[in-house]
């Protein structure tokens, strides 16, 4: 889902699954219950202030120490699990420095014009009984396009949350609908990575992978467009009555110009071209603030006397543009890179939560145990689709959620003669797409840290991605295009 440099960017052939014979099933489980615990009871009952600003960090944090003990007593050295933290840790160095350049990108693109043009357009066009089956839609060509839900986020995903939110539409809604068409697109590019990782750890090629994707992803995303263009028709909104004031204040406080749009069209452009993200985010940085002191001097003189030092401040820290319109102070607002660290500290946490689990074979043995339990063929693919969920909430990073139960259940899917396209689907359909939901995954945190919106708040709204699972286990249920090598087995 993510780009080819986002995120543990895992390469198949080194990636060790590392088991522990000494571990059973109920010791690789107790830091997952605390965590879990100790997560529901910060959210439930402290409003996610239980250890302050950064609780999800320590709490991912005191899980990491609870599982280390437990690796203590089952004689995993200190030198294992410092070795899979600092593998994992390695891993996102480049997605910290993308994330960094989101945020820059936010607030060079907000000082420029490009964001506000984005919402004085978009509010032309996109009115609300259109506008969430739009949002899946664009977001779905565009992932499709560039094979990155990430760069769908950070760039057309950001301008319609601002347009969606002026036209009265509840954030949740527009990220749910955003999501779903990122994540679509992007499981069905063939330039996506994790498009490319699936049938390559289950075996089968990369096209017939994505043909047999179809059967399951594109009812999912049918009756996600059915579903908000249904949702469109019933919410009620405010921001068509105050249109007018709206796009006035807008276009008192900015110089709106179509030239804006060349920033945009030109960091897709750069990536279409397969430049490397960091430049063609980079590029979008340089661009916008070019284009600041072109088209706004005068939002610039308002931040601050000196023009080069407002430009700056976007880059790096909180920025804040007052229009005569209150509904619109809050989303002309960004944090620059500062406003990502949140973000980052969550990853990093969950990087070393996810490295210990490793460390100490935890990862292989709950695996391992739901093997077991697949004694049919539903059974393995309810099993492949547990593991892959189990492991982005555990591990929180979706390439593990692909890459160690498609090993585990490889040879599985090979003894009851099921074609390995089977298990790539899976894979896809349950470790891919739900990376999203899990707040602390490296997926959950990019996606809410861009969008700003919570993961609580787009969960139900995100369609695509809670269905696609349940969608494969209900076409494995009805034993509904399974293909086989050999013979059907019960």
């Amino acid at each position: 889902m993510k780009d080819s440099s986002n995120l543990s960017k895992i390469k198949v052939d080194h990636q060790n699954i590392i088991e522990n014979k000494e571990l059973n099933i109920w010791e690789a489980l107790i830091p997952v219950i605390i965590l879990m615990g100790l997560l529901f009871y910060n959210i439930q009952f402290q409003d996610g202030e239980l250890l302050g600003e950064y609780s999800n960090q320590f709490i991912l944090l005191i899980g990491g120490i609870i599982a280390a003990v437990v690796g203590f007593f089952n004689k995993v050295s200190l030198f294992n699990m410092l070795t899979e933290i600092w593998e994992n840790l390695r891993s996102i160095f480049i997605p910290i420095l993308i994330l960094l350049l989101v945020g820059a990108l936010a607030g060079t693109w907000l000082v420029s014009g490009v964001i506000p043009a984005m919402v004085y357009y978009g509010l032309q066009v996109l009115n609300p009984s259109i506008f969430l089956p739009a949002c899946v839609i664009i977001c779905a060509l565009i992932s499709i396009a560039t094979g990155s839900s990430w760069t769908t986020s950070a760039t057309v995903g950001i301008a319609l949350v601002g347009i969606g939110t002026a036209l009265g539409i509840h954030t949740g809604m527009i990220a749910g609908a955003v999501i779903s068409g990122a994540y679509f697109g992007d499981k069905m590019s063939p330039l996506s990575d994790t498009t490319n990782l699936a049938p390559a750890i289950a075996g089968t090629d990369l096209f017939t992978h994505i043909r047999y994707m179809t059967i399951t992803t594109v009812p999912s995303i049918l009756i996600t467009l059915v579903f908000f263009s249904v949702l469109s028709t019933l919410i009620d909104t405010t921001g068509r009555a105050d249109l007018t004031d709206l796009l006035s204040a807008i276009d008192t406080t900015f110089t709106i110009s179509p030239w804006l749009f060349l920033v945009p069209l030109a960091v897709i452009a750069l990536i279409l071209m397969k430049t490397k993200p960091l430049v063609a985010l980079a590029l979008g940085v340089i661009f916008a603030a070019v284009f600041a002191f072109i088209f706004q001097s005068s939002v610039l003189s308002g931040l601050n006397d000196s023009k080069l030092f407002a430009v700056l401040s976007s880059v790096v820290t909180d920025t804040q543009i007052s229009t005569n319109n209150e509904s619109l102070n809050e989303l002309f607002s960004s944090g620059g890179m500062q406003g990502m660290l949140w973000t980052i500290f969550l990853i990093i946490s969950a990087m070393i939560f996810g490295g210990i689990m490793d460390g100490i074979g935890a990862l292989a043995r709950v695996t391992k145990a739901l093997l077991t339990v697949a004694t049919s063929v539903f059974g393995l693919f309810a099993s492949t689709v547990l593991s892959c969920i189990g492991l982005n909430t555990i591990a929180s990073d979706q390439y593990l959620a692909i890459v160690i139960p498609g090993k585990m259940f490889k040879n599985a899917f090979d003894d009851r003669g099921l074609a390995p396209e089977n298990l790539s689907r899976t894979l896809e359909d349950s470790g891919t797409v739900t990376s999203v939901l899990i707040p602390w995954n490296t997926c959950g945190a990019y996606q809410s840290g861009v969008l700003g919106v919570g993961v609580s708040d787009y969960f139900m709204y995100a369609i695509f991605n809670w269905l696609s699972p349940f969608t494969t286990l209900f076409f494995a249920a009805f034993k509904i295009k399974i293909k086989q090598l050999k013979t059907k087995l019960a």
